[in-house]
This record gives C-alpha cells, structure tokens and sequence, in this order.
C-alpha cells in the first residue's frame, strides 16, 4: 500500500539506532526524505548511509544533536527544517532512563527523566506543529513507552515521565486536528533493540517473560506502524496511543 508520504519531509529524533532508526528507515522506504539525530558522530553517520543504501537514494541527513533536554530536541527541529525548508513529519524520540524503583532512585534523578521524556516532547512539538499548521499538513508521532499504560517497577522515572508527554499530545491532538495536524504515540513493549540489552540482558527468555506472543518484537515492524501513522490513510487517527506489546499490556483500555 502507498502510504502518500513520496516526497514528505522528516525529522526523527534519536534515530542512530534502535526503534528511531528503524522508524526512520521506514518512512524513507516509503519516499520521504528523513533528518536524524543523534550525539556520536561516527555513529550518526553511518545511520545516514545506512538508510540511504537501504532505498538506494540519498536521503538521509545526519544533524549532530542531543534531545535530553527542551534546548537540544528544539535546535534539531529547527536545524531539520533549515536544511528542508519546512518539516511534514516529526518523529519525537529519546533515550530511555536509568532502571530503578522507588527505593533506589534519588529524587534527584527526576529533573533529568523529566527533561529527556517529557520537556524534549514538548519542546520538539512546540518548534515543528506551529508551521505545520499554517501549511494545514503535518504528522506527529511520539515514541513513548508501555509504561504509560501499565506502570514498570524498575522503571519508575520512565513510567512516571511518559505518561505527562501522553497527557500533553493528547491534549495538542485536539487543539490542532482542525488544521490537517495529526498527533499520536506509540507505546512500545520489549524490543530487540539495545535497550532492551542493556535491561534484561541477553537472555531471551528473560525478555520475553510476561509476552504473550512469545518473542521480542521486531524494531523492522515497529517502523512499519510509525510510518502508517504519518500517512495519507492515517488523516483520521489523531490523539491515539498505541501500544505495541505483543499483548503485554493487560488493561482493558
């Protein structure tokens, strides 16, 4: 199916690897031209040429940035759209918090999860949405966590973060749906990306413990729904949030 984004153009945020790569590497398949960031240079680049070999065209450009705080996520915005002339897409993204529960994580580590996955989203939303409107086009897709849903014991400064930067596009969906701007998350469960590593290790089965579907989910398939979510046929889906899990949450809504 033609997603209708050929020619759109993109920024990603923290796309040097794991589920932002992948994101970014989808919308490309599907004829975009894409921005990504990230701090390691070297790492960075060899993204770029990544997604670039991958579709056979030169689409991806590189902007050395880092989004853990609302300065950073809102310079790679507007260095996006510098190097674009405007932006259609934005895929807001960072990296996740340190792994903890209420006894051994200080108050002091709560400024900066609060910074990196919550003020970065709103930072990143405040540069790009405003031209969006004024072009009465745009896509908004926020990469948050299934800890919003379902909250994650030794991941108290993620679950405690992300369901603000919920609370605030679901907000921004309604106020902005009237001018063609669409603005979701996707909440991903465990993916085999190297987050994941670095919290369960690399045991699979230790991953894989509490997933219905048996396996860790696919950062290939992971950018597939965030590109769908940006599309022509997605004009209507606004103010969602998706929880990508393999059925690991277990609310009802």
């Amino acid at each position: 199916m033609d997603l209708g984004i050929g020619g759109r153009r993109a920024a990603v945020a923290a796309a040097s690897g794991g589920l932002g790569f992948a994101s970014a590497l989808a919308l490309a398949e599907e004829g975009a031209t894409v921005a990504i960031c990230g701090r390691d240079g070297t790492r960075l680049a060899d993204a770029a040429a990544r997604i670039d070999a991958a579709v056979g065209r030169s689409c991806c450009t590189p902007i050395i940035g880092d989004v853990s705080d609302a300065a950073g996520a809102a310079g790679f915005v507007t260095a996006a759209s510098e190097a674009f002339g405007g932006l259609d897409i934005l895929v807001t993204n960072a990296g996740g918090p340190p792994p903890g529960n209420f006894a051994s994580t200080v108050i002091d580590a709560f400024p900066a999860a609060l910074s990196m996955n919550l003020l970065s989203v709103v930072a990143m939303c405040k540069a790009a949405i405003p031209a969006m409107q004024a072009q009465r086009w745009g896509r908004v897709v926020a990469i948050t966590s299934l800890a919003v849903r379902q909250p994650m014991a030794n991941l108290i400064l993620s679950s405690t973060a992300r369901p603000g930067a919920t609370a605030f596009l679901k907000t921004v969906a309604r106020q902005v749906a009237v001018d063609g701007v669409t603005v979701n998350s996707v909440q991903p469960g465990i993916h085999a990306t190297a987050r994941m590593t670095a919290l369960y290790g690399d045991d699979p089965a230790a991953a894989t413990v509490g997933i219905p579907a048996g396996v860790t989910g696919d950062p290939g398939d992971f950018g597939k729904i965030v590109a769908f979510l940006c599309s022509e046929q997605a004009r209507f889906v606004t103010g969602a949030a998706v929880n990508v899990d393999g059925g690991a949450n277990a609310a009802l809504m």
